[in-house]
């Protein structure tokens, strides 16, 4: 690399997301954290020239990420979600389902169920997956005093992890194309049943609805929203965004569930799209190949229209009322897109310092090494990588290549190489506290974010300890049955012995039953 810093490609470049990491779980504040993670990466890379770390933050860090196409389509779809949360929540839509979802969810097992079920049915992309799983059913979860915090955990664990699992998903167009010519999604699709991260993390949703119990930081968010029917423990500056009971009492379900709709078809014919669909290409080579920020963007703008004009056709609400949406979904949007910005930036500070060809250099050298370990291994590297970088994409990119490389020596191992490295890298980016998703899973439950990143920490390293078991038996009995079901039982043996442990909450039948108004 020309002009690369003294520290190019050393243990320096994982320091500056360690910071930040370190810093946000400390002092509880995400935005300081992220910029002096971003400011140390700079003095890294510019050394005591001032102007140069100056530089190096503006430039190439904030106006970088926020010029970028891929990132600024992220967020024209992000706002204009808001903008649909909004329409959703002043039409009387949210509040409408509401009202219906609470006549048939009648227990905090089925509400908590429902959510997860949802989350699974939405999995055309995360950040879509976030924002309107959240919406829906806050005033749900809510009614039956589930803490923000663990919605947040429902949400963001059925959004990465879900995502990695579906065929016809952006994940599952950004995974083909880091793999080689002609396998794409074909090697996506047979990695499916060694994903045992993303497999495992739905076992443990289920597990500890139906055990009824939480343990580590979750139990003490749990037990003060049950008990005292504090839903926050920790208020949250998205909180003030949360309006879905406070629309219009004219609202039908129809004025939620036709918005949601067309975002989905939208959405999903936004991505194909780019991909060629319309041009002869099939639908899953389309997918395959799509452009997620442009189909997403592109799918998100035609929905909006189409649910103006049905609002305003259904005089639910005004046109003017729908154009006050427009403000109000921007600001609800702009605390996860400060986050994200300075997530970004803090990625471009890592990126120049060469971190990526730090931990290839370490992958390659580790080949040599017994073989049976090399999946194991590789999940270990994708997850600090991921964890540290808050990008699963990125990870992507530098492991899967040097995946392909080694399965050239080891072809018998191929499929749960790379299925090691998505797997390491939906962990990281499932509870980083830099990871754009983490984020958003905050912002879809008006939820503190520390405060999701932290109850959220011991339930995902407790699912990928499991995982990495698993790949220890992948590696050397090659096929995913016995590694999957020895998986499952040390899974769920582990969940009964916590649940006996001193500090774990265990809900009472009485609150799983039991609604907001009459616990």
């Amino acid at each position: 690399m020309e002009n690369a810093p003294a520290l190019y490609a050393t243990a320096w470049a994982i320091l500056p997301p360690l910071i930040a990491i370190g810093l946000a779980l400390i002092t509880k504040e995400v935005y300081s954290s992220l910029f002096i993670g971003v400011l140390t990466g700079a003095v890294l890379y510019a050394g005591a020239d001032f102007a140069g770390i100056a530089n190096h933050v503006v430039n190439d860090g904030l106006i970088a990420s926020l010029s970028d196409g891929w990132n600024v389509g992220i967020l024209i779809f992000l706002v204009i979600l808001g903008i649909i949360v909004a329409l959703m929540n002043l039409s009387g839509g949210s509040k409408a389902f509401g009202g219906w979802a609470l006549k048939h969810v009648r227990s905090r097992v089925a509400a908590e169920c429902a959510t997860v079920i949802l989350g699974i049915i939405i999995f055309v992309d995360d950040y879509f997956n976030c924002l309107t799983v959240g919406s829906v059913m806050k005033p749900v979860t809510d009614n039956f005093r589930v803490s923000r915090a663990k919605l947040a955990y429902i949400i963001d664990a059925t959004a990465a992890p879900v995502c990695i699992i579906a065929p016809v998903s952006s994940w599952a167009a950004a995974v083909s194309s880091f793999a080689g010519e002609g396998q794409g999604i074909s090697l996506f699709i047979s990695c499916i049943p060694y994903n045992f991260y993303a497999l495992f993390t739905l076992v443990m949703m289920f597990a500890l609805i139906f055990m009824k119990f939480d343990y580590a930081t979750m139990a003490k968010f749990e037990m003060n929203a049950v008990e005292n029917g504090d839903l926050f423990t920790v208020e949250s500056e998205n909180t003030q965004v949360d309006a879905a009971t406070q629309g219009s009492d004219t609202g039908i379900v129809l004025d939620l569930v036709f918005p949601v709709l067309v975002l989905v078809i939208s959405c999903v014919l936004g991505m194909v799209y780019t991909g060629g669909f319309f041009d002869g290409a099939g639908f899953v080579t389309a997918f395959s190949d799509s452009d997620a920020s442009v189909g997403l963007s592109m799918g998100s703008l035609i929905a909006l229209v189409i649910i103006v004009i049905y609002y305003t056709i259904r005089r639910t609400i005004s046109f003017t009322e729908c154009m006050s949406c427009v403000p109000e979904g921007m600001k609800a949007m702009a605390s996860p897109i400060l986050v994200l910005t300075l997530a970004w930036s803090l990625k471009a500070m890592t990126d120049s310092l060469g971190l990526a060809d730090f931990v290839s250099g370490l992958v390659k050298g580790m080949s040599g090494a017994a073989v049976g370990l090399i999946p194991a291994a590789l999940f270990l590297i994708a997850c600090i990588l991921a964890f540290a970088s808050g990008t699963s994409w990125g990870t992507f990119g530098i492991l899967i290549p040097i995946g392909l490389a080694i399965t050239e020596s080891h072809p018998e191992l191929a499929t749960p190489i790379i299925a090691a490295c998505m797997a390491g890298a939906v962990y990281g980016d499932h509870c980083s506290p830099i990871s754009d998703t983490t984020i958003m899973a905050s912002a879809g439950a008006s939820c503190n974010h520390i405060s999701h990143v932290s109850t959220q920490l011991p339930y995902a390293t407790t699912v990928a300890v499991v995982a990495f078991i698993s790949y220890l038996i992948a590696g050397f009995s090659g096929g995913w049955v016995l590694p999957l079901i020895v998986g499952v039982v040390l899974l769920l043996g582990a969940l009964f012995l916590l649940k006996g442990r001193e500090g774990s909450y265990k809900v009472s039948d009485a609150a799983n039953a039991g609604k907001m108004s009459d616990i």
